[in-house]
C-alpha cells in the first residue's frame, strides 16, 4: 500500500491493538467473499489481467504471473497471522474470481485501507459502490477500527467520485509505490467512525 499513510495517527491502547489483530487473525468471511487460498492464484491471475481491473490498482502483484499472485496470497496469509491484513475473494464456484478485497490494517493507529476490483462483467451496476459501503461498515464493526484511509490514482475518477459521494474527506496526496519500484501518485481520503456512523 501507499507510504504515508494513515495521514491522522492517534495511537490505539495495547488493548485495542490486540482486539484488532485478534479480529483480523479471526475473519474468514467478508459477505459473499471467502478468504484466498494458494490455490486461487490462477483465478485471480485472470481476473488481476484484465486491464480494466489492473490499470488503476497501484498493489497488485508486478511483473503480473501466476508465481507472483501465489507469493501475494501467501504474503497475504502471513499478514492475517499477523493481525495486520487480509485477502478475499469473490467465488463464482468454478474457479473463476469475480471479484476481490485486499485489507491492510495498521493495528497501532486502529486504521486501515481496504483496495479491490470487479470482473468486468459487474462492472456499471452499482455493485462497486454498494460493496464499498457494506465493506466500510464492516471494517469499522467486526475489525473495531476507528479510521478508513483509502487512496485513488490521479486518474481514477471512478474511485474519486465514489469516496467523494460517501462524504470521505480528501486528505492530499501521497506517492504510492508498486511491487516492481515504479511510483504513482494518489489522492487520499479517510472517514472516521464517527463520521461513518452520522451519515445516517
Amino acid at each position: 500500500m501507499a507510504e504515508g499513510i494513515p495521514i491522522t495517527r492517534r495511537p490505539a491502547s495495547p488493548e485495542q491493538v490486540e482486539r484488532i489483530r485478534a479480529a483480523v487473525h479471526g475473519a474468514g468471511q467478508l459477505g459473499d467473499s471467502r478468504l484466498a487460498r494458494p490455490e486461487d492464484a490462477p483465478g485471480l491471475y485472470a481476473l488481476f489481467s484484465e486491464p480494466k481491473v489492473n490499470a488503476p490498482i497501484y498493489s497488485l502483484p508486478r511483473p503480473l504471473t501466476v508465481e507472483n499472485v501465489r507469493a501475494f496470497i501467501e504474503d497475504h496469509i502471513a499478514q492475517r497471522e499477523r493481525g495486520e491484513g487480509l485477502l478475499f475473494v469473490r467465488d463464482s464456484g468454478d474457479g473463476q474470481i469475480m471479484g476481490y478485497s485486499d485489507i491492510q490494517v495498521w493495528p497501532e493507529w486502529a486504521a486501515g485501507e481496504i483496495a479491490g476490483g470487479l470482473h468486468p462483467s459487474l462492472h456499471s451496476k452499482g455493485t462497486g459502490t454498494q460493496g464499498a459501503a457494506q465493506t466500510f461498515t464492516w471494517m469499522f464493526e467486526a475489525l473495531y477500527l476507528d479510521l478508513l484511509c483509502e487512496t485513488a490514482s490521479l486518474q481514477n475518477v471512478i474511485t474519486q467520485r465514489m469516496l467523494d459521494g460517501m462524504d470521505f474527506r480528501r486528505m492530499g496526496q501521497v506517492t504510492s509505490t508498486r511491487p516492481d519500484g515504479t511510483t504513482r501518485e494518489s489522492l487520499v481520503w479517510e472517514m472516521t467512525r464517527e463520521e461513518w456512523a452520522a451519515r445516517g
